[in-house]
């Protein structure tokens, strides 16, 4: 690791540690290639602060000569993004991604929506991941929520859990309802083996996803983000009464004024239980 990959790591995963083990781990591994790549270049930069508009613009056509999928230079922008404003520096990246030609990404949902294949799912040997699965597929949780995710703290009442910051993407805490006799069945199951994280004694989180991602391959079960989109289109239906529009529903440009109301008020409960905050990102998970 060269210098300034190694002060990199340092900003993400102490000086500045924020947002979920995930989403460090993500973003310090963009930082330290980027890194790397500036020292290939012959930019022997030891700090970030020594970081310019010329540095990031050089990764970002290097990305782009690389061929890189439009999605992927936009989550590396993210992180070069907030590293500038960590150092004090935020106009060394442009705001926008237009600017540097990289083309908007646009989402389509179809396909992406799975349920449980309950034959595969019994074939997993370790209860907790098989209730981290199930945690997926009934509250629409994100994979390190549902390996942090702990009873004691999460349940709330009989009608809601609460997700802590520290387990979710962005530090965001929510509320969950729990409303379907599944819901209360997953809760009741966990209940009658533990009340803490569902992580194995002898593992910490990291080994415990390790061996998530060696269960749900061996089975057939891995690429299980489809489940929040499960989640998020059942929500869908059960708050307006129609399906949404990846399910073959109208489209918002097709609703009424009445209804258009109500699917907009939909959408941002969605996306809060979600774990998000913007309207526009429930279009990946229903369509627009």
């Amino acid at each position: 690791m060269s210098q300034l990959g190694y002060r990199l790591h340092q900003m993400v995963n102490d000086t500045h540690r924020e947002s979920s083990f995930s989403t460090r781990a993500t973003r310090s591994k963009i930082l330290n290639l980027a890194a790397k790549q500036l020292l290939k270049h012959g930019y022997r930069l030891k700090d970030p602060a020594g970081l310019k508009t010329k540095h990031i613009n050089h990764l970002v056509a290097r990305w782009q000569d690389e061929g890189l999928a439009a999605k992927t230079i936009k989550n590396r922008m993210a992180a070069l993004r907030w590293i500038a404003e960590k150092i004090g520096k935020p106009n060394i990246c442009s705001r926008s991604n237009d600017d540097y030609g990289i083309p908007r990404v646009r989402n389509n949902p179809i396909g992406k929506s799975k349920t449980l294949d309950m034959d595969k799912h019994a074939k997993i040997k370790s209860d907790l991941i098989k209730f981290s699965l199930r945690l997926q597929q009934e509250f629409g949780l994100r994979k390190e929520e549902c390996m942090k995710f702990s009873l004691s703290y999460a349940l709330i009442n009989a009608n809601t859990l609460q997700i802590k910051g520290s387990w979710a993407k962005g530090g965001k805490y929510r509320k969950i309802p729990i409303l379907k006799e599944s819901q209360q069945q997953l809760i009741r199951d966990i209940a009658a083996v533990t009340k803490g994280a569902l992580i194995e004694p002898d593992k910490n989180y990291k080994s415990q996803m390790e061996q998530y991602d060696r269960e749900t391959i061996r089975v057939g079960l891995n690429k299980n983000h489809g489940l929040r989109h499960h989640y998020a289109r059942e929500r869908y239906l059960e708050l307006t009464g129609w399906k949404c529009p990846a399910d073959g529903g109208p489209h918002r440009r097709e609703l009424s004024p009445t209804d258009y109301e109500q699917d907009t008020k939909v959408r941002e409960q969605i996306s809060q239980e979600l774990g998000h905050e913007r309207l526009k990102i429930t279009y990946a998970y229903l369509g627009s």
